[in-house]
């Protein structure tokens, strides 16, 4: 027999996926409590009785998303078979692949969360993870010292070349180069950077 904590869980579960999939198919305008409710098929008010307003759930994606980009950030950070520069680039190759794949989320993760109390600490504790997991990796090629001002240059790199992807203007025809290549790139001048002599 389920317990009621667990049924709870799972409806909340169930809303939170139908969600996801409402923000990938339409964006955050296609999400409104009503619609998640029904795609996720509980009653009507269900949805109310586990998010305030749709900010909160919103903001519930976002820091899910968070979560798991930092799971795969630490994991390979963790991989001591990869070089540093490799590492690197895992990372950021982590963090394009979300906006490639989901641009609706992707947004949602960088944006200054909203809604209610716990879901706005939670998607700060999750950024706050992400971060420190990416700056690890940073540091572990250009040093601790140097770690917030080189993930800083790459991080808003890897935000713009994931938005010229997603919005048709990284062209290979027009540039000669992908964005892998491009990243590829400034890990390569960063990681020269970091070399003493």
């Amino acid at each position: 027999m389920v317990s009621r904590v667990e049924s709870a869980a799972a409806t909340r579960r169930a809303l939170l996926d139908a969600a996801a999939e409402l923000l990938d198919i339409g964006g955050p305008d296609a999400v409104t409590l009503r619609a998640v409710g029904a795609r996720a098929g509980v009653s009507r008010g269900a949805p109310y009785r586990h998010f305030p307003d749709k900010d909160s759930l919103l903001t519930t994606i976002a820091a899910g998303a968070l979560d798991r980009l930092a799971d795969q950030v630490e994991a390979v950070r963790a991989d001591p078979r990869m070089p540093p520069t490799d590492r690197l680039h895992r990372a950021l190759s982590a963090l394009m692949t979300v906006g490639r794949r989901q641009p609706h989320l992707y947004r949602l993760m960088f944006a200054s969360p909203v809604g209610d109390p716990a879901a706005i600490h939670a998607a700060t504790r999750a950024a706050e993870r992400a971060q420190d997991e990416f700056l690890a990796i940073v540091g572990d090629l250009v040093g601790a010292q140097h770690a917030g001002r080189f993930a800083a240059l790459l991080l808003t790199s890897a935000h713009g070349i994931t938005d010229m992807e997603v919005n048709g203007h990284l062209s290979a025809d027009k540039w000669h180069a992908t964005s892998e290549e491009l990243v590829s790139t400034l890990v390569t001048m960063i990681d020269m950077q970091a070399r003493p002599g």
